[in-house]
């Protein structure tokens, strides 16, 4: 699971919460991921790739393991980073990417993600837009390849994944950049973290 450093992220966002409620909310949401995925049987381990010292500490305290953002060099440069850390402390493991601003993360939910997306070597989840991707996955043997960013379903299909078309699964799908985007994930019921927020947020339009 990738996390920027606080300051830098869920930038599109600020225009909905503010700028001063934003690295909160971001935090928000990678500890209620987090959370809700240590909860999901089908998940052994959770690494968090990140360089922000102040959210590595909070999501080491919920069970994540923390991994450097060495390569620097942008999102999928850490997934597949964080992919290489896992198989080295688990030869021979599945993997998985996750993002890091699921609040209405379902535990079986993304265990039937994670059961789904065994039928193929790589398999991804696109988000509730159609357009993105929430899920990447690789059996043993298989390289991530991540190719999160912009329109990464297309990118990811292109790849060769196989796409997850699970009914059913919408908290797994609902990442949270705009203010829209926070609506739907606080209609499907959100995290503790997140939930504590929803008082400074109640004043936000569109709340």
């Amino acid at each position: 699971m990738p996390l920027k450093p606080l300051a830098l992220a869920k930038s599109r966002l600020a225009a909905a919460v503010g700028e001063e409620l934003r690295p909160r909310l971001a935090l928000a949401f990678a500890l209620d991921t987090v959370a809700a995925a240590l909860r999901c049987p089908a998940v052994r381990d959770v690494a968090v790739v990140t360089d922000d010292r102040s959210a590595a500490a909070e999501l080491a305290a919920l069970g994540a393991r923390l991994v450097p953002d060495s390569p620097a060099a942008g999102l999928n440069a850490a997934l597949a980073h964080g992919a290489w850390r896992a198989r080295t402390r688990r030869p021979g493991a599945p993997v998985a990417a996750l993002n890091a601003d699921l609040p209405a993360l379902r535990p079986a939910e993304l265990g039937r993600v994670l059961a789904d997306a065994e039928s193929f070597p790589r398999a991804f989840l696109a988000d509730a837009a159609g357009i993105g991707t929430t899920f990447l996955s690789a059996l043993p043997g298989q390289d991530l390849n991540p190719a999160f960013g912009g329109p990464s379903r297309a990118a990811h299909t292109a790849s060769g994944a196989g796409e997850i078309l699970l009914a059913g699964v919408d908290s797994v799908r609902a990442d949270v950049d705009t203010g829209a985007d926070l609506h739907t994930a606080l209609s499907l019921g959100v995290g503790p973290a997140t939930a504590a927020l929803r008082g400074a947020l109640d004043p936000v339009r569109g709340h």
